[in-house]
């Protein structure tokens, strides 16, 4: 429906706009480049590709609009309470954001500036990364008779394929790869965070799955985003901070 009635409007005011060299003629109004480019800008801002087919979809929006408001002037309506008391607060905002970008702009964040933010953030953020292998069955008494067999010298992998209930990790040999302890329920985090390396708990850990058996495999710091990739988000951040 407002396509349609985008059309109808068109081609009820004109034909087409008169193109000048530096802007638009519409209806006898001036149209600066300016204002068709400062919409170009606010598409490309929202994540929309620079191209014809957008440039020329500002150029519409800046048309629709100066027709629109030709037409409001028509009725009047810039004399309206309504429309005083929306300008107050439109005009409140963009000196708001002028100011806020202007602060931006001579507050320039430097590449010492990004740096010593991502060590603090690297330092504030370190975690460690667990690899552990379980064997999970249904009943206490199971993992008791398992934990026996371990203890004779049964392969770990070997008892996890043929004993875990763990669909997901007994075809691995009860293998889980590396994981964040906070991703785990807590009694098995609790267990396994508290292992040596190659150590196997020596009581069944009992969670809301069943009784867990673990033996700890490997541990390492947790991958840290390269610079690149948060540089925008810590400039940001930055500037966030120095304009609070």
């Amino acid at each position: 429906m407002r396509k349609f009635l985008t059309l109808s409007l068109l081609a009820a005011s004109l034909a087409a706009p008169a193109f000048a060299a530096q802007g638009l003629q519409i209806n006898g109004t001036f149209i600066p480049q300016a204002r068709i480019d400062s919409a170009v800008k606010q598409m490309t801002a929202q994540g929309q590709p620079d191209s014809p087919q957008l440039r020329q979809a500002a150029r519409d929006r800046v048309v629709l609009t100066e027709l629109l408001r030709q037409e409001a002037m028509k009725k009047g309506l810039d004399k309206s309470p309504d429309y005083r008391n929306e300008l107050e607060n439109l005009q409140s905002a963009l000196l708001a954001n002028l100011y806020v970008r202007d602060f931006m702009k001579s507050h320039p964040v430097s590449e010492a500036d990004v740096r010593a933010e991502y060590d603090r953030m690297k330092v504030q953020m370190a975690r460690k990364e667990y690899r552990a292998r379980h064997i999970l069955v249904p009943s206490q008494e199971e993992a008791a008779k398992v934990l026996e067999q371990l203890k004779k010298g049964a392969r770990f992998e070997d008892l996890a394929r043929q004993y875990s209930i763990d669909t997901g990790s007994k075809a691995n040999g009860g293998d889980l790869g590396f994981v964040d302890p906070a991703q785990l329920v807590p009694e098995f985090s609790g267990a396994m965070t508290k292992l040596a390396k190659g150590q196997i708990t020596q009581t069944p850990v009992k969670s809301q799955f069943g009784w867990h058996i673990i033996q700890l495999t490997d541990t390492k710091e947790a991958d840290f985003p390269a610079l690149d990739a948060v540089r925008a988000q810590l400039e940001q951040q930055i500037q966030g901070q120095r304009f609070d």
